[in-house]
């Protein structure tokens, strides 16, 4: 009875080195196995990129949602007003912030003026959004008092107004320029309601990191956005920030049962959260088929050990006859597959990390060869491509590629351990 070794002793590690450092001409398939390790490599490291590429978009995206806007928006319900019309600004807004203060987990609530207008400068125009808010409030706001890039002073904002800096790129504008803001809703005459137009002194450009935001937004004190939408003494909504956006669903009715009048609330989710959906959709689809992607490439691992296991045929027999177990030559072929399986693992990480810390560079030279224009910020919203590598995501890439490798090398491997050796010695 043939002797029992332990599994994956020393000389079974020898003799998978030895078939794997064949040349062609001694019945090895090196150009097979530099197939399948240069295959599993380049599958590996896409994974990890488009990982990492998925990661930092949505981080970027939800962080600049959540750094330049409410968490939630709270309001008064719709009125008809005597004229027919209907109303939904709140006249005791100061009371209604107060009460929202108390609710644990709450650290800002800010009355608000909202309203969309036209900026003007000389021959330049663009389509605004007017944002009314307190000093002391636009200070919390992470986005705008602490942007990626700024110009001018925010403590200057009483004097005058804040702007996106893709609003200032639009009307050609600077630090000291004056800007008109003009309202079709404006002064009301004898005659009916003429357009409202003020000017004002640009004091503070912000980029917030959102070509959305940057090229719409425009902050104005809010006695004086009172004052140009005709809302003395009333406000739009409360703007409210809480310490943890991603669990705003339980702090909803406290905010409602905070004030007595009947209100409504608008949250970060309701406001993005089909875009998030499309995102999560992508995701799970992008790594489906990436998985498709690893696979193929571990097929070749397949391919190279049946070609393997057929050109060592007669040093299986010989092998066996001298007394290997079945068990010790599926090991042998089993460490063939599965070191090429390892070894372009990790290179796979290598070049995918690599690739994802210096994602920037990288997408700057596709950009310098391709002419320009590649990212578009008015379709994807941010300014550049993010990436951002996480330990789960790396873990998830290895596991998939080291399992698939694991699998696929079976079948060639039990094959070649459950070889005749009778069958493989006839006719050498």
């Amino acid at each position: 009875m043939p002797k029992r070794t332990a599994p994956f002793s020393r000389f079974e590690w020898q003799i998978a080195w030895r078939y794997l450092r064949a040349r062609r001409a001694e019945g090895g398939v090196s150009t097979m196995t530099w197939i399948s390790l240069i295959g599993i490599t380049l599958a590996v490291a896409a994974l990890i990129i488009t990982l990492a590429v998925r990661t930092g978009f949505r981080d970027e995206f939800v962080d600049t949602i959540l750094g330049a806007n409410a968490h939630v928006e709270v309001f008064a319900h719709s009125r008809v007003t005597a004229n027919g019309g209907l109303d939904r600004t709140i006249s005791n807004y100061e009371d209604w912030a107060d009460r929202i203060m108390t609710v644990p987990g709450v650290v800002r609530a800010a009355p608000l003026v909202k309203g969309q207008v036209m900026a003007n400068r000389g021959q330049y125009n663009a389509g605004v959004e007017v944002f009314g808010i307190a000093y002391e409030d636009i200070l919390t706001i992470p986005r705008i008092a602490k942007p990626e890039s700024s110009a001018g002073a925010l403590s200057d904002f009483e004097s005058g107004v804040a702007i996106g800096s893709g609003v200032a790129a639009e009307l050609n504008v600077g630090i000291g320029d004056k800007i008109k803001i003009i309202s079709p809703n404006g002064v009301k005459t004898a005659f009916g309601t003429s357009p409202r137009v003020n000017a004002y002194d640009v004091t503070y450009i912000f980029t917030a990191g959102r070509w959305d935001i940057d090229r719409t937004r425009v902050y104005l004190p809010i006695a004086e956005a009172q004052s140009f939408f005709n809302r003395e003494g009333l406000a739009d909504e409360i703007e409210v920030m809480v310490e943890d956006p991603e669990g705003i669903d339980k702090l909803l009715m406290p905010i409602m049962n905070a004030v007595e009048d009947p209100s409504g609330v608008w949250t970060w989710r309701d406001r993005s959260g089909a875009f998030l959906r499309a995102l999560d959709m992508e995701d799970n689809v992008m790594f489906i088929i990436l998985s498709v992607l690893v696979l193929i490439a571990s097929m070749n691992i397949t391919s190279g050990l049946i070609m393997l296991v057929k050109n060592k045929g007669r040093d299986i027999g010989i092998l066996r006859t001298m007394g290997l177990t079945e068990g010790s030559i599926l090991r042998v072929f089993f460490l063939c597959g599965s070191l090429t399986g390892i070894v372009g693992t990790i290179a796979g990480v290598i070049l995918g990390c690599l690739f994802a810390l210096n994602i920037d560079s990288v997408f700057s030279l596709v950009n310098y060869f391709s002419g320009g224009g590649v990212w578009d910020p008015s379709i994807r919203g941010i300014y550049h491509l993010p990436a951002k590598l996480e330990f789960w995501d790396v873990a998830s890439a290895v596991g998939l590629s080291l399992t698939l490798s694991f699998v696929v090398t079976l079948f060639p491997a039990r094959k070649a351990a459950r070889m005749n050796p009778v069958e493989a010695l006839r006719y050498e």
